[in-house]
């Protein structure tokens, strides 16, 4: 995939090196009162100060210039230049959604997130929550092929689901939250993930279309690069994870389709285009 030289989005935040509560991780409250009780019994404050920093020197932020951050950063300007089009053709303004960057741990209008959560879309703050070891993971502990635009589509499918906040389609399937069994919440929520992935895409096919910057002749999307996407989709399908984790699949427990269907969905948005053919939830056969 050919990324790198063009436009960057704004719309990221860097929380990586700090807590869940939003201090500094090797500093916070508790550092700051002992320094102070020293300063207060004739002490020198900066020898506490200074001897918590240098414990923890690889707990600071991430630099912002690091290759990921322009690389997140790029993946969501072409998000937005794309569905900010597409919601224009379907008489809509487009919402860019912020994305932000953790490790470890962060705070959400949705609650706590780990690194355990994975990639996730809040729409109680209309933000991309995303710690950039999953990427890793992927690999590692999926067994993806792994790759830039198999991390792409990690993006695309979570402002997808930034799409459906902003089509009003969250808040219909939230609505039955509590009226139906658990089993059809959980079939709803398939239903969901699988459109995100269909949306996902839908951005690929227009994506395609694009040509790097530095280079008018030459696609953005590489021969294979179509291939990581799918092969990522296929990973983190529920029928394999379970397998993986448990040796057996129960598909009543599903909530993002299998391995199949998110290929099968992504697929569709990609060859076709058209967002109008995303309805999974009157699909008769996901």
């Amino acid at each position: 995939m050919l990324w790198q030289g063009r436009r960057e989005s704004s719309n990221v935040e860097d929380r990586r090196g700090f807590s869940g509560r939003g201090m500094a991780v090797g500093g916070g409250l508790g550092t700051m009162v002992i320094a102070f009780i020293v300063y207060l019994l004739g002490g020198n404050p900066n020898q506490v100060l200074n001897n918590n920093s240098a414990q923890s020197p690889t707990q600071q932020s991430a630099p912002a210039n690091d290759e990921t951050t322009h690389f997140v950063r790029t993946i969501l300007a072409d998000t937005e230049d794309i569905w900010s089009q597409l919601f224009e053709n379907m008489g809509r303004t487009y919402a860019d959604p912020h994305l932000v960057l953790f490790s470890g741990s962060t705070q959400s209008a949705c609650g706590y997130a780990s690194q355990a959560t994975g990639p996730f879309y809040c729409p109680g703050d209309s933000k991309v929550y995303l710690d950039v070891s999953f990427f890793d993971e992927l690999q590692n502990r999926f067994g993806a092929e792994g790759g830039d635009f198999a991390d792409a589509y990690v993006i695309a499918h979570e402002v997808g689901h930034h799409v459906q906040h902003l089509l009003g389609i969250t808040d219909q399937v939230d609505a039955q939250r509590g009226r139906i069994s658990e089993k059809e919440q959980n079939e709803l929520s398939v239903r969901l993930e699988l459109q995100a992935d269909f949306l996902a895409g839908v951005w690929a096919h227009y994506e395609a279309q694009q040509q790097a910057a530095t280079d008018p002749t030459r696609k953005v999307i590489q021969e294979g690069d179509i291939e990581e996407a799918l092969n990522a989709a296929s990973a983190i399908g529920d029928d394999r994870l379970q397998k993986q984790t448990q040796g057996y699949v129960v598909p009543d427990a599903f909530t993002h389709g299998t391995s199949a269907q998110r290929v099968r969905w992504f697929k569709k948005g990609f060859e076709t285009g058209d967002i109008n053919q995303g309805d999974t939830f009157n699909a008769a056969n996901l």
